[in-house]
């Protein structure tokens, strides 16, 4: 793991009276964070489906780290085309063009892209925005005099900008624990990159993900899905998520009281998820979770897809968060969800040694995807119909 000590002290420091406090909950947290159960390879029975222990300790906490689920050359894929996304970006927050005066990076589409915020800040706790579920307002530290007056925290539609985002999609030992959780006819969710910058990345206020299923009758632990977070730099408990395991069981938590209770925002209980680059975790969006502002010197950039049971989508009207509120009926999730046949077959051109894995939905369908990089075009507004309970 990474050494974070100088992180640690950068971050207290930013605390004042409190910098003792702070100091001490990070490193304790990181104790007992790497103290968990939770974290190894991607792992498998004899029949191919995904290992029992695995399953149970996603259960028990609500994530799970797979430790160099990523290889080596998919990882320095994501990198380039990071590199690339970065290099044409805005130069500011609405502006219509790159440094070099290209069109910018989602400046012709319509969807959720590029989304920034003031160094530091928590745009959203406190709001009414993403339907209120960010409760509270986190502590916001005074970035330094020379940052700048926005930085892009989130890229949602990732999909549609990056081939090999599109790839990892696919990656087949992640699609497999898919169907372990939501069945084979899972659909999809929402992808995107959420970019935390040394010293610049925006706090994500204590929330749980899950909308729409909190008084449904059969609601259970997986009613609202999960996400695939994957690692390009790794994560840290400076610049990481924290969650408090065991909360996506039990519906939804009142976090006001909780950290008034507390006393503190920085819940006791709470644990940092700490990964190496090339890691990918699973995490519950029903876990209450969140990250404080990166006040230390690693940047977090994590590559997050998403998936759903069927059942959960399927003549549901939608939350309204990531894309348009509409009730999502077959053909509307059929459409979605051609991504990801089309991500297989990318990524079995990509690493041709691999055995792909084969969506159900598509092996019993009259014709099989085929991904060509002439189709990347069309993906431009896919997260229009992003499945958003």
């Amino acid at each position: 793991m990474q050494d974070i000590s100088k992180s640690i002290e950068a971050c207290a420091a930013y605390y004042g009276d409190d910098a003792a406090a702070v100091r001490e909950y990070l490193i304790e947290g990181q104790k007992r964070a790497l103290a968990l159960p939770n974290r190894g390879p991607l792992r498998f029975k004899d029949n191919g489906d995904i290992h029992s222990d695995i399953l149970e300790a996603y259960s028990t906490y609500g994530f799970y780290i797979f430790e160099n689920a990523l290889r080596p050359e998919e990882l320095q894929d994501l990198e380039n085309d990071l590199e690339a996304m970065r290099d044409n970006f805005p130069t500011e927050m609405g502006a219509a063009t790159d440094a070099k005066g290209r069109p910018a990076l989602g400046a012709d589409t319509t969807g959720f892209t590029l989304q920034w915020a003031k160094p530091l800040s928590d745009p959203l706790g406190g709001t009414a925005m993403a339907n209120g579920r960010h409760q509270v307002k986190l502590f916001e530290p005074k970035p330094d005099a020379s940052a700048p007056q926005a930085t892009p925290v989130y890229l949602g539609g990732s999909l549609q900008f990056s081939k090999a985002c599109l790839v990892t999609y696919a990656h087949p030992g992640l699609l497999k624990m898919a169907e372990a959780i939501n069945g084979a006819d899972f659909t999809p969710f929402h992808e995107g990159l959420f970019i935390k910058d040394a010293g610049l990345g925006a706090a994500v206020s204590w929330h749980q993900d899950g909308d729409t299923h909190w008084d449904n009758p059969n609601f259970d632990e997986d009613i609202h899905g999960f996400n695939f977070m994957g690692q390009i730099h790794g994560s840290t408990a400076v610049n990481g998520v924290w969650v408090l395991p065991g909360t996506h069981k039990h519906g939804r938590v009142d976090i006001v009281k909780l950290i008034a209770e507390a006393g503190t925002e920085r819940l006791p209980d709470a644990v940092p998820i700490i990964c190496n680059a090339g890691d990918v975790v699973i995490n519950n969006r029903q876990i209450l979770h969140g990250s404080f502002a990166n006040t230390g010197f690693e940047t977090r950039v994590t590559v997050n897809f998403g998936f759903h049971r069927r059942s959960s989508v399927l003549n549901v009207h939608g939350a309204g968060i990531h894309a348009e509120a509409v009730t999502f009926d077959d053909a509307f999730i059929k459409n979605r969800s051609r991504l990801i046949g089309l991500a297989i077959d990318a990524r079995r051109q990509r690493f041709p040694d691999e055995i792909p894995y084969e969506y159900a939905p598509d092996a019993n369908g009259p014709e099989k995807p085929v991904w060509n990089d002439a189709i990347m075009p069309s993906l431009k507004n896919y997260n229009l119909t992003d499945l958003s309970i």
